[in-house]
């Protein structure tokens, strides 16, 4: 069996802002660079391989949690918003020419215009996740996360998710050929006295 265990790049002014990042690569803002350094992965994960979205915002948050330069994986990158990337979901959700809609209305299939569905983000990701040979960190996205811990919980973008992703903490997956499983509660980033 293999551990995953994900964890949600930092702030960045989009994000304070609710605007739609995807694919734009936008950097941590300095509260998020300036609270991260503060930090450091638990123990037991500080010797696990490290790998990130090739994002910068993810790169950038997986150097200042353990002081090293991660591998970067292309299937990592979050999900392709298309044309609603810079808009604010708000905006959306109140323009009735769009067919924007709240997280647990998506079903597998959801698309944004021009973008990728969480089945499209799934089929990324999926090998690489089966590929892993040691317990490794992967420093990413929301998007990216709800798409594995969907797979590991049962979820199908249908209704409340079954868990909340908030920032500096490990969500631990058990991967194994039984199929993947949540390994119980988030674990959270330790204070930095190393």
């Amino acid at each position: 069996m293999i551990r995953l265990a994900l964890i949600r790049h930092g702030h960045t002014e989009w994000n304070r802002k609710g605007r739609i990042q995807g694919r734009t690569d936008i950097p941590l803002d300095p509260e998020a660079r300036a609270g991260l350094a503060t930090r450091v992965l638990p123990k037991p994960w500080y010797d696990a391989a490290l790998v990130s979205s090739p994002l910068m915002r993810a790169v950038k948050t997986a150097e200042l949690i353990s002081g090293k330069t991660p591998i970067t994986i292309p299937a990592l990158m979050e999900m392709d918003w298309g044309a609603w990337e810079g808009k604010r979901g708000e905006a959306l959700l109140a323009d009735p020419d769009t067919d924007y809609r709240h997280i647990e209305d998506w079903g597998w299939e959801y698309r944004p215009p021009g973008g990728e569905s969480p089945a499209d983000v799934s089929a990324r990701l999926t090998p690489w996740v089966n590929s892993l040979a040691t317990d490794t960190v992967a420093v990413c996205h929301i998007g990216i996360m709800r798409v594995l811990m969907a797979k590991a919980t049962g979820w199908n973008f249908d209704g409340a998710a079954p868990f909340r992703i908030k920032r500096d903490r490990l969500f631990i997956l058990n991967i194994s050929d039984a199929g993947w499983t949540v390994a119980g509660d988030p674990v959270r980033l330790e204070a930095r006295t190393r």
